[in-house]
C-alpha cells in the first residue's frame, strides 16, 4: 500500500509537468498543410469536437484530440468563433488557436437573401468585388455541373445565409458551399418531417417551402399556409397562389398581377395545372422548410391578406368571400 501510494505521488507531480512539455512541444509543431494559403470555413454552431475533426477531414491536423485538449486547457472551448479564415504556411496549432478563438476572418463576405432566385444570386456573385468571377459566361446548367449538384435547375437548392471568404475565392466555390448547406439542411429536416404527408421526395418539400417562403414573412403563420396548400392537395383542388405565376411570366412581369395573366397557361400557373410546379421558386429559408414538414392542423383552404402583412384563414369559400369583402375590398385591393 505504501509503495501505491507512492508511485501515486509521483504520478501527481509528475502529470503536469508532462503535460506541459507535450503543450510546449506540440504549439511548436508547424501545421502540415496540403497547400497555402489555405480556406477554413468554420459554421456557426459547431462544437470544439466538430470543428476539430472537421480540420482533420480538411487536412489541417492531423488528429484532433491534440487540438481538443490544447483549446480545453486553456479554458477557451467556447471561444471558436465561425467565419473564413486564411491559414498560411508556417502557422502552428498555437496560431491556429489563436486565429479561431479571436475571431481573425478574413472579411468578405456575402449574403444570399431568403426568398431570393437563382437569378438574384448570380447577380449578387458578379457585383461582388471581392469574388473571383467564373459563372458569368456559364449557363444554369453548366453552373451546376461545375458544383457537382445532381440537378440541372438551380432554383431554390441554396441555402440563404451570409458565407464569409478570403479575396479572390471563385464564385462557383461559393455557390457549392450554398448548394452543399442547402442539402445537408433539407436532408435533416426530411429526417424528421410528420407522417402522412403527400411528398414523394426532399425536392417536393422544397418547392412547397419555396411557395411558403414567397407568401408570408410571418413566422407564425408559415404552418397554416402550408396547411393550407396541402389540405388542397389532399382534395385534388389546385394550389392558386399567386407567387408561382409571377415567377412562371419571369421578366414580364412588371409589377402587376392581372386577370389574364392568371389564365396564361406556363408550367408555373397554379391557377391552370394541378399539383406542385415543376421547380422551386425561390431559396427558403429553414422556417419555412419546416413548416412544409410540420404543418398546422387546420382545416383552412383559403387565406387573404388583412392589409397588414398578416393573413385570414378561411375553412370554406363563403368564410373567403367574406374575408375578402372585409379585408381588401376595404382596404382598395
Amino acid at each position: 500500500m505504501r509503495l501505491l501510494l507512492k508511485w501515486l505521488l509521483v504520478v501527481v507531480v509528475a502529470a503536469p509537468v508532462i503535460l506541459a512539455a507535450w503543450m510546449y512541444h506540440y504549439l511548436r509543431q508547424p501545421l502540415d498543410l496540403a497547400e497555402a494559403p489555405q480556406d477554413l470555413v468554420l459554421m456557426h454552431g459547431t462544437s470544439l469536437q466538430g470543428v476539430a475533426h472537421q480540420m482533420v477531414r480538411e487536412g489541417v491536423l492531423k488528429e484532433p484530440w491534440s487540438f481538443i485538449l490544447l483549446v480545453r486547457s486553456l479554458g477557451m472551448a467556447g471561444d471558436i468563433k465561425a467565419g473564413n479564415y486564411e491559414l498560411r504556411k508556417g502557422m502552428t496549432p498555437y496560431d491556429l488557436f489563436l486565429m479561431v478563438t479571436n475571431g481573425s476572418t478574413s472579411q468578405s463576405s456575402i449574403t444570399f437573401i431568403e426568398g431570393w432566385t437563382f437569378r438574384q444570386m448570380r447577380e449578387a456573385l458578379n457585383a461582388h468585388e471581392s469574388v473571383r468571377h467564373m459563372i458569368m459566361p456559364l449557363t444554369d446548367a453548366q453552373i451546376m455541373e461545375q458544383i457537382g449538384a445532381n440537378e440541372s435547375k438551380p432554383e431554390g437548392l441554396f441555402f440563404p445565409d451570409s458565407y464569409y471568404f478570403s479575396s479572390g475565392m471563385s464564385d462557383l466555390d461559393i455557390l457549392k458551399r450554398a448548394y452543399q448547406t442547402m442539402r445537408q439542411k433539407l436532408d435533416s429536416a426530411w429526417q424528421g418531417r410528420d407522417a402522412g404527408l403527400p411528398y414523394a421526395t426532399p425536392y417536393q418539400a422544397l418547392v412547397m417551402a419555396s411557395i411558403i417562403e414567397k407568401e408570408t414573412g410571418r413566422g407564425d403563420e408559415r404552418p397554416l399556409i402550408a396547411r393550407v396548400f396541402l389540405n388542397r392537395l389532399k382534395i385534388g383542388m389546385r394550389l392558386q397562389t399567386d407567387p408561382t405565376v409571377i415567377y412562371g411570366m419571369g421578366e414580364a412581369f412588371d409589377g402587376n398581377l392581372r386577370r389574364g395573366d392568371l389564365q396564361a397557361d406556363t408550367p408555373y400557373n397554379t391557377y391552370t395545372r394541378d399539383g406542385l410546379p415543376p421547380t422551386p421558386i425561390a431559396m427558403p429559408g429553414v422556417a419555412s422548410i419546416e413548416a412544409a414538414l410540420h404543418p398546422a392542423r387546420s382545416k383552412a383552404l383559403y387565406f387573404v391578406g388583412r392589409g397588414d402583412g398578416s393573413h385570414a384563414f378561411s375553412n370554406s369559400l363563403s368564410e373567403h368571400n367574406s374575408a375578402v369583402a372585409r379585408y381588401q375590398l376595404r382596404n382598395g385591393g
